[in-house]
């Protein structure tokens, strides 16, 4: 896609920032959202299909999860082809006409890249597999055996054993952060950075908008290959060796934002193209600064600061916030509250009686977020995690470390369409993962004809969002406060915002900074008792 035509589609926020900065993105996992072949498993025309319904929400453009050529070990994040459809999804042809479609309905495109890793089924990796001296010999992390025949060091693996399996071929083994199917690029090889952009560049030719990097500071690793140093168990369940290091050696390499340069250096050619990284792990900060801060990197990250607590305090709110309260050189983050790899907030955060109540204060509180927010299909229905039987679990690390570790498939589950339908509306087949407990009584055809439903009051606080200069782009400073209560403003050049939330079960006093006779600009459960107390759970937003 061109800049001109970047341009046409629309800015968001003021005529000075990039389109993206503070645009909100709707996560698609094109696995669950729609299958109109009737082979249980959703599709880009799916996508296609609902591109409408997605507009109507409000929200900037979509982030699809991986649909490329895959052997779905990993369910297409083990990539085996970077330039093609996976036939489950569709074709080429398929995905340029989401994007036409996509652009028509005023939404932007992101995709994900994935960079560290392929499948082994990729033939990159089968030529580099084949011999010790062939042209893509070095494409991937080859090390030899310690002399007892033991892997080249302590690295493990996420999904659980050691980061390293033994090939014959080469009598080498070969590196694996994540399942021993998705072997390890060797991203210190320049040759495979350009096989990379080139791949990027296939997908900015289409016309995407953006690409969220997956794991991408696990894309470099130490060259020497020394061991990483254990960590104290304390008072953590431990499901896998993984947890039990800290994982210094075998990615975070400093040499990882060089790389980014190069990747914003090709997507420049393409005007504002949003870039997003996605940053695990326990110390994030450093890694997400260092790949967002200046003009030279990326757009954006998103750590998992929200992903997996178990609880939702004003002070987790603040500690995140806090750290990217600079100008826009210093960095922009994005944040999530849920997504295909994390059990859904609401219900992590809540286990009471009024979830739909619980879920508005959830969706309006990251729309008043600093950043970009990315909301997760199926958060703005309120959906719970679904409880998926150990039979029909799907998720290969699920599976593995049952019943000690939750698993994705319960994030992963069909949207639900149509509460009388079978499946919700998702398929007429048989879906490759069952519709959730108590989804279809959510679905968007019961939701949309409610003006009260989660769905319409997060179709409210997207249309404040887009018409906020504040709320988009402002300045973010917080009041000090009673806990449970988080209340913060939002600071526009001729705008102030107040936001505030009780993020608990009972009511708490009214603050004295918020001034009486002033209307809510929007709100939720604040009219039940909004005289001299903030009710639980409640929502105010307001113009001051």
């Amino acid at each position: 896609m061109t800049g001109s035509k970047q341009t046409q589609l629309g800015a968001t926020g003021s005529a000075s920032q990039p389109w993206w900065r503070g645009a909100v993105i709707y996560q698609v996992y094109p696995r669950s959202y729609l299958d109109t072949n009737g082979d249980g498993v959703g599709d880009l025309p799916g996508i296609t299909e609902k591109l409408g319904y997605i507009a109507s929400l409000g929200v900037c453009g979509l982030w699809i999860s991986p649909f490329f050529t895959s052997p779905m070990k990993d369910f297409g994040y083990d990539v085996s082809d970077y330039c093609d459809v996976d036939p489950i999804f569709g074709t080429l042809d398929d995905f340029d006409h989401l994007i036409e479609v996509a652009h028509g309905e005023g939404l932007r495109v992101i995709i994900d890249q994935v960079m560290s890793h392929t499948s082994d089924e990729h033939a990159w990796f089968r030529e580099s597999r084949g011999n010790r001296e062939n042209k893509k010999a070095d494409w991937y992390v080859w090390q030899n055996a310690r002399p007892d025949g033991s892997p080249p060091n302590n690295w493990q693996a996420v999904f659980g054993g050691p980061a390293w399996t033994w090939d014959a071929r080469r009598q080498q083994y070969y590196m694996h952060n994540f399942l021993p199917s998705q072997p390890q690029l060797n991203l210190h090889n320049r040759e495979v950075q350009d096989a990379l952009l080139a791949a990027s560049r296939f997908w900015l030719d289409r016309g995407v908008d953006g690409f969220r990097l997956d794991a991408i500071n696990f894309s470099m690793f130490d060259p020497e290959f020394t061991d990483n140093p254990a960590m104290e168990i304390g008072n953590r369940t431990i499901t896998r060796p993984h947890d039990l290091q800290h994982h210094v050696h075998n990615q975070s390499h400093p040499d990882i934002p060089k790389f980014l340069e190069r990747v914003r250096g090709l997507t420049d050619g393409y005007g504002a193209v949003f870039t997003v990284a996605e940053v695990a792990g326990p110390d994030p900060l450093p890694e997400m600064k260092a790949f967002t801060m200046g003009d030279a990197r990326l757009s954006s990250a998103y750590s998992f600061d929200f992903l997996y607590a178990s609880t939702l305090t004003p002070r987790r709110v603040r500690r995140a916030q806090s750290n990217w309260m600079g100008g826009f050189e210093t960095g922009w983050p994005s944040w999530a509250f849920s997504n295909h790899d994390a059990p859904r907030c609401v219900s992590r955060w809540y286990d009471g009686r009024d979830r739909n109540r619980f879920a508005r204060l959830t969706n309006a509180l990251l729309l008043c977020l600093r950043g970009n927010p990315i909301l997760y299909q199926g958060e703005e229905l309120g959906l719970p995690q679904a409880e998926i039987a150990y039979e029909a679990l799907q998720d290969p690390e699920a599976i593995a470390n049952w019943p000690l570790t939750l698993g994705r498939d319960g994030a992963r589950t069909p949207m639900p369409w149509v509460k009388g339908q079978a499946a919700a509306g998702f398929t007429t087949g048989s879906p490759w993962l069952p519709t959730g407990q108590g989804h279809a009584e959510a679905a968007v055809d019961q939701q949309s004809e409610d003006a009260g439903s989660v769905l319409n009051f997060t179709r409210e606080i997207l249309r404040l969002r887009k018409d906020s200069a504040a709320l988009m782009v402002g300045d973010i400073e917080f009041f000090d406060a009673q806990e449970p209560l988080l209340a913060f403003r939002r600071m526009g050049r001729d705008e102030n915002v107040l936001c505030l939330f009780n993020l608990g079960a009972v009511p708490i006093a009214r603050p004295d900074f918020l001034p009486s006779g002033v209307s809510a600009w929007a709100e939720s459960g604040w009219a039940e008792n909004a005289s001299d107390s903030v009710p639980e759970y409640s929502v105010w937003i307001g113009r001051i």
